[in-house]
């Protein structure tokens, strides 16, 4: 038996924001970023529109890219204090997943990080809130997942809570909040919606009911990313619907490797610095897992079809996949991403030396390696590595050396 599951109301285009008039309540926390919501006016379009539908309001601000357990916990405490019966998350990924967790632990006050972790495993929400999530940025898809990210910065790891009771009860899609993104933003949350697309196109749990949302959002990021990019505000506001898209299907048919990749060498090098940039990871990484996963002749085929429908050519599935692979990485080199962690420099962008010496990385690699085995998202990945292989496809995305096991 299958699952698919979406908010139960999703509001999009120009003018969406307006929905929140019509929320029904008395007490709404909104929570937030570093700032552009409130530079650009959206927040303050929030809270009156909160206000107009009778409801009193208070802010939870200052959620840091890729949230932290302690902003989790502290956004929690706020939460009960003020008691709301509606939980609205606003900007880009990081302000929604933290409120996501946040929402456990208001409802459930004795529920641990490491409970929230278990997949599949919480408790029934909506006891005390809904959740309404309005996304910036053209990429995560929080807004209509079933998944949040949360990093424990004491082990250096990025733990996903995954599961349907985090789907949020109202998704907001407004293109307007996404015209604020710098290019840096579009190019990697971009790379991470199209990630999101092509791994549950080829996951394990793919079905019927996801596999067109999964190839319609593909296609129209590829014709509208780069635009997007190059600062076309029509093509932005297409990627908006796109990753949207893209979110819809990862979030009931699942993800891969790639995913857990990036999630486990994300926070792995911050003393060094700097943050992997999850977009970044998942662009840097996607050509490599592709090359591995294709070794399977399910996901081969699967992967042919995505590249039929990109109309990329090749007369079977083998140049199906390398003209695939080619396409994604000149994808990366037209959003000035790099292809290899060694060329991974500040804010994610190529660098003749990269920030993650190689030592460093070669000694670390045996547990970045386990601990990416143990992701959630590895049990659906087509082809299940073994230690060893994820350690050589790891070698593989630090050197940008080819994939041939």
């Amino acid at each position: 038996m299958g699952r698919f599951t979406l908010p139960r109301d999703i509001y999009h285009g120009k003018g969406a924001l307006e929905a929140l008039k019509t929320f029904e309540g008395k007490r709404a926390i909104i929570c937030t970023g570093g700032g552009s919501m409130k530079r650009g006016g959206f927040l303050q379009k929030v809270e009156q529109y909160l206000h107009e539908a009778g409801m009193e309001t208070t802010l939870f601000e200052g959620i840091e890219p890729d949230p932290s357990v302690e902003t989790v916990m502290k956004g929690a405490e706020a939460m009960q204090q003020f008691q709301p019966d509606w939980i609205v998350a606003i900007g880009g990924g990081s302000p929604i997943d933290a409120a996501k967790a946040m929402w456990i632990k208001y409802e459930y006050p004795d529920t641990t990080f490491e409970d929230m972790c278990k997949v599949f495993g919480l408790p029934k929400l909506r006891t005390k809130a809904k959740f309404c999530a309005i996304s910036s940025t053209s990429g995560t898809a929080t807004e209509v997942t079933a998944f949040s990210i949360i990093t424990n910065y004491q082990k250096g790891i990025k733990y996903p809570i995954a599961d349907f009771e985090i789907t949020p009860d109202v998704a907001i899609v407004d293109p307007e909040l996404a015209h604020t993104m710098p290019k840096k933003l579009v190019a990697h949350t971009g790379m991470d919606a199209m990630t999101h697309a092509i791994e549950a196109y080829v996951s394990t749990a793919n079905c019927a009911y996801t596999d067109p949302l999964a190839i319609h959002a593909i296609e129209m990021i590829m014709n509208t990313l780069v635009k997007s990019y190059n600062e076309d505000m029509e093509a932005r506001d297409a990627m908006h619907d796109a990753q949207c898209l893209a979110g819809m299907a990862f979030s009931n048919a699942l993800l891969g490797i790639v995913h857990s990749m990036a999630h486990k060498t994300g926070a792995a090098f911050a003393d060094l610095g700097a943050h992997i940039i999850h977009g970044a990871a998942n662009a840097m990484y996607l050509p490599k897992v592709i090359a591995f996963n294709a070794k399977d002749p399910v996901a081969k085929k699967r992967y042919g079809v995505i590249a039929d429908y990109m109309h990329l050519g090749g007369a079977n599935d083998d140049e199906k996949v390398k003209l695939l692979i080619d396409y994604l990485r000149k994808m990366n080199d037209d959003l000035n991403i790099p292809h290899s962690i060694n060329h991974y420099g500040p804010d994610g962008l190529p660098a003749d030396q990269g920030f993650v010496p190689e030592d460093v990385f070669l000694e670390r690699l045996h547990d970045i390696a386990a601990n990416a085995i143990l992701d959630a998202c590895t049990g659906s990945n087509p082809r299940q590595p073994s230690q060893e292989e994820m350690e050589k496809l790891l070698k593989c995305c630090y050197y940008d050396t080819e994939v041939d096991f």
